[in-house]
Order: structure tokens, then C-alpha cells, then sequence
């Protein structure tokens, strides 16, 4: 009997780099596939061959490690502002326990969550030798120069099945009408095996590709994920942060911090302050972090913000279940916690599983489900926070039963420097 899909996915998985379960039915049909793209190994042997000769247009696979302290990767003040596109790559195909609600329902933005699930990939674009892939739209203000673009992925290889760490640091990229790409990661990859997961986050540098290409949907595919079933769940996706310039928006500071820490649950919590910083600064190298006790806090500081200032601050998650209870506060100044949240990530619950713009869902993506079963890329009002201005900020990721993983977090804040 063939296994009930969800529309736009595929029955069975086709990436030339999977090796998958061998024991398994799933495991014969791909490995045939793998078969027929036999062919594209010469072109393996060739990339390897200019990796050797270090010939352009290669790179070495970034190295592993259990925890990345987060950093503060890119800070700018300029006219302009911060814009993303997001998606996941894995949903629900049926319940896998038997008071889980309906996978449609699920999908459509009820509280179901991964664990509850079989699940299976996403695949939305023609190309039969990709297994997994989604799009998302950039929306960028019509004249804006893009400063600096990043691309964020990151999944879960532990489910049903164990998938290979190898490709972790390697993505497929196609800009609106474009072909695919080949992005491999260019920098140290955050990846934790544990006993009931095993988790990553990988980034890159795609500027070139996003200043030149017009505007409309981005598609990233062949994201390293498992498919099939755990008590903990899987999970898989994708969020390219993109900060631009343009003369008609506010003076603001724009700051991008990466790593990869796991939030409540007994995993490695990180606390990282950052001093002073003179406005403008484009990069805030050797920057790192020191552990906490339950939570990850940092602190971005010379904001010089005048009171009633306006900011949102987005985060990239895996692993938040809605319902699990998670918070998220922002200390500004010396001044009181504020609480963060609003319609779709609410102040009790903010990791989870949602890609959404100051409460409302982002639907200009394919799919479109509100409930992404582990994956969030969220965009909250900073505003409660900056009622009475502030020059430093200190966000502060705490899970009340929820275990969650954080792989980034920016935020724009109008200010009052000059360049």
C-alpha cells in the first residue's frame, strides 16, 4: 500500500547524496535513483580535482561543533532596514500517535507538533533530483541596495531514519528565476548529536546572488533532514536575512548575531554581553560568549534610540512546539524586562513552529502552513521596549519545559547616531 502523502510531496525521497537506510523499501527505490544519476559523478571528480589545484569557485566544507557561542556576525547604521525569507522543508504526512489531530489540520495552524507526526518532505519545485525543497518571497523596498545577505539552514538528522552529517554544509540556491545554485557553508557549523536528536545550523554569505537578482521567490532545496518518526520529532528549514540600504527609511542600527545554543531542557545554555561598540561598525570579530544557567541572553549596546523609537528584533529557531511555553524578554537600559509577543507568537509560547511579520502569518511562501512543525523565523515589535528610548538592549531566550534550538537573531532600532 502506498503511504498517504501530503499534495506537493513526493512519495519517495531523490537526492543524489542521500544514503539512506539500506534495510529499507525506502532505502531500494532511492538508492535506484542514486543509480541513475550516476552520471553526474565526473562532475564530483572535477570539483574535487579544482579544490586541489585551488582553482576559484570551490570551497572546504566548514567544520563541526557541539555549541557556538553567538556573536554579533554584522552591524551597520545606515538608512535602511533588515528583510527575510523563510521557509521549512519537512511537514506531516499522517498521525503517528493516536491522539494527534489530522496532519491537514495540523498544517493549517493547529497546535499539533513534530513528535506527534511521520514525517516526510517537502518538495515543491520540477527538478527529480532534488528531494526536499520550498520557496519563500523577498519583499525588498522598490530602490533598495542590499548591504549584506546570509542564508541560514539548519535540521534535524535523527528520526525515523539517521541521515548522514556530510551534508550539512551544503545547500542548493536559485534565485528568482534562476537555476540552482550550490551553496556550502562559510563558517563553522553548529551541530549537537545527542541521544534522542541531532541537530545543526550552517550559514553562508549569498550577497552577490541577492543585490543582482529580481525580485520574487527564492527556492532552497537539498537541506540535510530526516524524514520518519521520533518522540522528539524532526525538523528542517531555511531563512535568508538580507539587510539593505535605502534613503527614504530611517537611520538605524542593524545587527545580525549567529550561533547555536539549546534554550530550557538540560542543553547548553549561553550568555554572551558585548561591549561598547563604536557606531557603523560593519563586523565585531573575536566577540564570544560564556554559559548561562537555563537561558541565552545578549546584549547589544550604543543604540543611542530616542524615546518612542521604533525596531523589531527576528529570530531563527528548530524545535519550538507550540504549547510547550517558552519566553522571550528584552531589557532595555537598566529598566525592567518587557515582555515580547504578540497574535501569532504569543508572549508565553513565542517558539512556535510559526514564519510570521509582527503577528500576522507570511504567506507569500510555498507551502504556506502556519503550523511548520518545528521551525520558526518570526519578526516581533521591539517598540513595548523603547517607550522610553534605550542605548543598550539585552534579549533574553528562556523555555519553561520547551527545548529549543536558537540559531539567530537580528534587530533593527531606529537611532539617533550619524555616520
Amino acid at each position: 500500500m502506498r503511504r498517504p502523502t501530503p499534495e506537493g510531496i513526493p512519495e519517495t525521497p531523490a537526492g543524489t547524496r542521500w544514503e539512506p537506510d539500506r534495510r529499507s523499501a525506502t532505502g531500494r527505490r532511492a538508492r535506484a535513483r542514486t543509480r541513475r544519476s550516476a552520471l553526474r559523478a565526473p562532475l564530483g571528480a572535477l570539483a574535487a580535482l579544482l579544490l586541489l589545484l585551488g582553482l576559484p569557485g570551490t570551497a572546504v566544507a566548514a567544520p563541526d561543533a557541539p555549541e557556538l557561542p553567538f556573536t554579533e556576525r554584522y552591524r551597520v547604521v545606515q538608512h535602511g532596514g533588515i528583510a527575510r525569507a523563510a521557509n521549512s522543508v519537512i511537514t506531516c504526512v499522517a498521525p503517528a500517535l493516536p491522539d494527534a489531530v489530522p496532519c491537514p489540520e495540523a498544517r493549517a495552524g493547529a497546535a499539533g507538533t513534530n513528535g506527534d507526526y511521520e514525517m516526510f518532505y517537502i518538495d515543491v519545485d520540477d527538478d527529480p533530483n532534488t528531494y526536499n525543497s520550498s520557496r519563500a518571497d523577498l519583499r525588498l523596498p522598490p530602490g533598495a541596495r542590499v548591504t549584506t545577505a546570509r542564508l541560514y539552514w539548519g535540521g534535524n538528522l535523527l528520526a525515523g531514519e539517521r541521515k548522514p552529517a556530510a551534508d550539512n554544509a551544503r545547500v542548493l540556491f536559485a534565485e528568482p528565476g534562476g537555476n540552482y545554485k550550490e551553496i556550502l557553508a562559510d563558517t563553522v557549523i553548529g551541530h549537537r548529536p545527542t541521544a534522542v536528536d541531532d541537530g545543526f545550523t550552517a550559514s553562508a554569505d549569498v550577497t552577490d546572488l541577492v543585490r543582482y537578482a529580481s525580485p520574487g521567490a527564492y527556492t532552497v532545496a537539498q537541506l540535510n533532514v530526516a524524514m520518519g518518526h521520533s518522540p522528539v520529532g524532526t525538523w528542517g528549514g531555511w531563512t535568508l536575512v538580507v539587510l539593505y540600504e535605502h534613503p527614504d527609511e530611517p537611520l538605524r542600527v542593524l545587527s545580525l548575531w549567529d550561533g547555536w545554543g539549546t534554550v530550557g531542557g538540560n542543553g547548553g545554555d549561553l550568555v554572551a554581553d558585548l561591549p561598547s561598540a563604536p557606531p557603523g561598525l560593519a563586523g565585531v570579530p573575536g566577540l564570544t560568549a560564556r554559559r548561562g544557567e537555563g537561558d541565552l541572553t545578549f546584549t547589544v549596546d550604543s543604540l543611542r534610540a530616542p524615546a518612542g523609537a521604533t525596531g523589531t528584533l527576528g529570530v531563527i529557531g528548530y524545535d519550538g512546539d507550540p504549547g510547550a511555553g517558552d519566553i522571550l524578554t528584552v531589557t532595555p537600559d537598566l529598566r525592567p524586562a518587557v515582555a515580547l509577543g504578540d497574535a501569532t507568537s504569543p508572549a508565553d509560547d513565542v517558539m512556535n513552529s510559526t514564519i510570521a511579520d509582527l503577528g500576522r502569518h507570511v504567506t507569500a511562501r510555498e507551502p504556506a502552513h502556519r503550523n511548520t512543525l518545528g521551525y520558526d523565523s518570526n519578526l516581533l515589535d521591539l517598540g513595548p521596549a523603547l517607550g522610553d528610548g534605550a542605548n543598550r538592549l539585552s534579549p533574553r531566550f528562556a523555555g519553561r519545559g520547551d527545548r529549543y534550538h536558537l540559531g539567530a537573531v537580528f534587530l533593527q532600532v531606529e537611532t539617533e547616531n550619524r555616520r
